[in-house]
């Protein structure tokens, strides 16, 4: 979406076909785990360009559609229900998916990356206390598990490492944000693993790398994400924990890469291959690649990532 809205702002008058295998319009992500599981913010309220703002994009927008392989050579995009599209440009934002466990197809088991995965979240947990067990304290997890709490129910946060979102924020700060975890009521267990998850067709509980076995009504499975490249296999194409770019994000002549999936050098830090997982990298690099396609020179694209959390009372940022 930022894209399309920075090509339209640069002048460009060509169509644009806006293409994504979920049957929404664009919506803001981080409010899932926090406003919308709350109940605090309906499911309207997270979509990006409503109303007259959507109107002014005039995309050709195709929901519901998934992706399946690209040619490079004619930049053709070919889709899950047998149609085509050729473009002059291409722009992969295919984004990631959740890791998952087995399990994760019992009754109560849970990932959290969609609107629909949250609307789903949010009806058991509006649902009278339980207990929930969260696995991964990364950012989700831990948005999971400070709105869990905040709704009234036995929240358990468990952690492969030693301190929760330490990839992110460092053994130090992370271990600060651990003990607020604890000081507001949520058992967080460190350095321990989940074997499985427990249930027939519904969760039970979950088994822990150590041999103890908890209780669950409800289990979030956080434990990170895999970029959505498989499509891309038999295209042309650098794959390596994501799209493989250059410094203008462009994997390919007539083709780039933003958001989740893209991987590109960045010359803030010396040309290291970075993939970003946050809201304000896929902004930020949706509104470069839109521009460079209008014929504004901007680049290379080299950003300071940065990042926020909100959980509790607390603003996280990095």
């Amino acid at each position: 979406l930022r894209c399309c809205a920075a090509l339209r702002r640069a002048n460009f008058d060509g169509s644009i076909a806006l293409v994504g295998e979920e049957p929404h319009r664009p919506y803001d992500r981080p409010p899932l785990s926090k406003q919308v599981l709350a109940g605090d913010w309906d499911l309207e309220r997270v979509e990006l360009a409503p109303g007259a703002d959507w109107d002014e994009l005039k995309l050709d927008f195709h929901p519901s559609v998934t992706a399946v392989e690209l040619a490079a050579s004619t930049r053709t995009v070919s889709f899950h229900d047998g149609s085509s599209m050729s473009a002059g440009t291409v722009v992969i934002a295919t984004g990631a998916r959740p890791r998952t466990l087995p399990g994760v197809d019992l009754q109560g088991v849970h990932v959290l990356r969609t609107k629909d995965e949250a609307r789903d979240l949010q009806k058991e947990l509006a649902g009278g206390a339980k207990r929930v067990v969260v696995i991964g304290a990364g950012f989700i997890g831990a948005e999971v598990a400070a709105t869990s709490l905040g709704l009234g129910h036995d929240v358990t946060l468990i952690e492969a490492g030693e301190v929760p979102m330490e990839r992110g924020l460092g053994p130090v700060i992370g271990a600060i944000c651990g003990d607020l975890h604890s000081d507001e009521g949520v058992k967080l267990l460190l350095a321990t693993g989940v074997t499985s998850i427990l249930g027939d067709r519904a969760v039970t509980g979950v088994e822990l790398s150590d041999g103890r076995h908890l209780d669950a009504d409800i289990v979030v499975v956080g434990i990170g994400v895999v970029p959505n490249t498989e499509w891309l296999r038999d295209s042309t194409l650098t794959i390596d924990d994501g799209v493989v770019t250059d410094a203008y994000c462009q994997a390919a002549d007539g083709i780039y890469a933003i958001g989740d999936v893209a991987r590109f050098p960045n010359q803030a830090f010396g040309g290291e291959l970075m993939r970003i997982e946050h809201w304000e990298n896929a902004s930020e690099q949706g509104g470069f690649v839109g521009r460079r396609i209008a014929g504004v020179q901007d680049g290379p694209f080299a950003p300071i990532p940065w990042f926020w959390s909100d959980q509790y009372s607390h603003k996280i940022q990095l």
